[in-house]
């Protein structure tokens, strides 16, 4: 959670309360995750008094979420990304029905979509990042697209034995070239693949990574976001060009 710049922390009262509103208005899915679950859900009631949010579709998951303490909520809407962060949930009667009632957070995070555009990379030149695995050996991997949150990357040939999911990696080295070299903490998000079909009607699959930024200070992100606004001007020209 706090991976995100400050300037996205929502700390007034009203300012938590009128986000928390607009979930419920809009009728926004809700995932309410912790360390061993997760479900779906959504918010049928916010008062100053707290945040009725309605029973997942499972009952081990709603037994295991009264057990479990720090409660992730995260909503994606089409303006921006919710998150925040409860201690405990607990199960209340609502309209007759089983419900979960939490205090209203004191604070949320609000990340605009438009602060985290994601621009392509060029083919040409390749902008590589390298960095160590957990047993010592090193990990080469190119630069897919690029966001002030994070980037994707395209790995060519194998992936490594034991890579997965929630890995962190201190201090990736990203070359960009012209722009110089940036150091990065990431955590490995997703892994999936990338499929193109090539000028013999194949089709090619390229393993791809999703990271996210951890720690990013604010000179960075500003020299992030010219990079980023760089490419995309470089794009839009070289789309020109072909028209």
């Amino acid at each position: 959670m706090s991976n995100y710049n400050e300037h996205f922390l929502k700390q007034s009262p009203l300012a938590v309360l009128g986000v928390l509103r607009d979930l419920h208005k809009n009728q926004v899915p809700i995932r309410i995750s912790w360390q061993s679950g997760q479900f779906i859900t959504k918010i049928l009631e916010v008062t100053a008094a707290g945040l009725i949010v309605d029973f997942g579709s499972q009952s081990q998951e709603n037994q295991a979420a009264q057990k479990a303490a720090n409660i992730q909520f995260t909503a994606e809407t089409e303006g921006a990304k919710v998150e925040f962060t409860l201690p405990k949930i607990q199960p209340v009667n609502y309209l007759n029905l089983p419900a979960f009632h939490a205090p209203i957070p004191p604070t949320l995070w609000f990340v605009q979509r438009r602060e985290y555009f994601r621009i392509t990379a060029p083919l040409q030149p390749y902008y590589l990042c390298n960095t160590t695995l957990p047993n010592g050996s090193p990990f080469q991997f190119r630069l897919c697209d690029l966001s002030l949150g994070g980037m994707g990357a395209l790995v060519d040939g194998p992936l490594p034995e034991g890579l997965k999911d929630g890995m962190r990696f201190s201090q990736v080295e990203l070359d960009l070239v012209q722009w110089g070299k940036f150091h990065f903490d990431m955590q490995l998000i997703t892994l999936s693949e990338r499929k193109v079909i090539d000028s013999k009607n194949q089709t090619i699959s390229t393993p791809r990574l999703s990271f996210r930024f951890l720690n990013v200070n604010p000179a960075v992100e500003r020299q992030l976001q010219r990079i980023i606004f760089s490419l995309e001007r470089s794009a839009r020209e070289k789309a020109g060009r072909i028209k």
